[in-house]
């Protein structure tokens, strides 16, 4: 089966090796100037990826490779959108990604005793709330919302990394037989980190955690009529929200009418509608489009730049890609050796892929924009850190007792 494996992924890693060393090469030789400090960073890429994936195969005896794969490709772009902005993104992206695969490692040996997640679970819980605390005592408001927490130099979203604990108190505390007493305590401190991310006016990110909630709901109990009676609940909360805040419903004033502010509330949504555009199915190039100008043109536009820049080929594929994720992860849940492995995997799935859609439709005004980050693509460390770890909940449920990291 190694064979077979080295076979299979061995040119697999050569095409991904060739796009990003293509892609890369019109910012590492800008105006016919060799860029070294840039070539140097994605040569860092490049040699990284090919240890982690040799490392994968041979030392850790890895027979499924292929999350690994795709998310040193959706990181790759990542790092060559950063550094066409500025060159001292991609090192701070690179850092990251390497910083989140080590993560994702760490979680796959963590994650391969299920005793050890039950053990932590409370935590974890306890340490998503201090996060959600400290981000409201703490953060600077961006855009209006609470999101960012200075250390230094450095800043951090909170928010990101209590994502990963969502899902791992949701999937570990529900492993078990469902009781009442699990359900209770779950629900409770779902509550209580979709509220801190309202205070916050963190819409977009209190959606993610209230669709995820419904998933892991699901998954565990597979009654469609709670389901619905939860849903229920939170649309009325939402509507009482409106009513007694009504500077809540403002920030999704523009929705189906960006056209008609096209110079103030709409302007970066028609931006990006008029420059996706132009990019047809090839892409303006790397670095030639108009959309970089416009502010969050990295993070929260981002799908607009792949396709601008890359082309309406590219962005396609990066949608598909992600719901490989999906596939991969509906996949194994049916035949993970526990019910911990399966809820996470479909939670941390579902996740990514409904943050991927508010991220791509939301700026096309397909759905409200809410300012979320396209996960390994936008730039920022946090989501990155996120992103990778996410992607160990949907391996985890394809791996086998033996395997301790990929």
């Amino acid at each position: 089966s190694e064979k077979e494996n080295r076979f299979k992924w061995f040119p697999i890693m050569i095409l991904v090796t060739v796009f990003q060393a293509v892609s890369s090469s019109s910012i590492v030789f800008e105006d016919g100037m060799l860029q070294l400090e840039l070539l140097y960073v994605f040569l860092g890429l490049i040699i990284y990826e090919w240890i982690f994936i040799i490392a994968d195969i041979k030392i850790f005896k890895s027979s499924n490779i292929e999350l690994e794969v795709i998310g040193f490709f959706l990181s790759g772009i990542s790092m060559v959108i950063s550094g066409s902005i500025y060159a001292e993104y991609a090192l701070k992206q690179l850092i990251t990604i390497i910083v989140g695969s080590l993560i994702y490692c760490f979680m796959l040996w963590f994650m391969r005793s299920t005793d050890r997640a039950m053990r932590f679970r409370l935590p974890v819980a306890f340490m998503a709330f201090g996060l959600l605390a400290m981000n409201l005592i703490m953060a600077r408001a961006v855009n209006g919302a609470l999101n960012w927490i200075n250390i230094g130099s450095f800043s951090i979203q909170p928010s990101e990394i209590v994502k990963v604990a969502f899902i791992f108190v949701g999937a570990a505390t529900l492993e078990k037989l469902q009781t009442s007493r699990s359900i209770t305590r779950y629900v409770l401190f779902s509550i209580g980190c979709i509220g801190a991310l309202f205070l916050m006016k963190d819409f977009g990110t209190a959606l993610i955690f209230f669709v995820t909630f419904i998933i892991i709901a699901f998954m565990r109990s597979g009654d469609l009529r709670t389901i619905a009676m939860v849903c229920t609940g939170a649309l009325l909360g939402a509507m009482l929200i409106i009513y007694f805040k009504p500077y809540v419903a403002n920030r999704f004033a523009t929705y189906r009418h960006v056209w008609e502010h096209i110079n103030d509330k709409g302007f970066q949504q028609t931006r990006v509608l008029i420059y996706s555009s132009s990019g047809g199915l090839f892409g303006l190039g790397i670095g030639k489009g108009k959309l970089r100008e416009v502010y969050a043109a990295s993070t929260d536009l981002v799908f607009g730049i792949l396709c601008e820049e890359w082309g309406l080929i590219l962005a396609i594929t990066v949608i598909l890609v992600f719901a490989v994720f999906g596939f991969y992860a509906i996949k194994n849940a049916r035949k993970a050796r526990s019910t911990f492995y399966s809820i996470a995997a479909v939670a941390a799935a579902g996740l990514l892929i409904f943050q991927l859609s508010l991220n791509a439709f939301g700026v096309t005004d397909l759905l409200p924009l809410t300012g979320v980050t396209l996960p390994f693509i936008s730039r920022g460390g946090s989501s990155m850190l996120c992103s990778w770890a996410l992607l160990s909940f949907i391996r985890s449920a394809g791996m086998d007792g033996g395997e301790a990291c990929e």
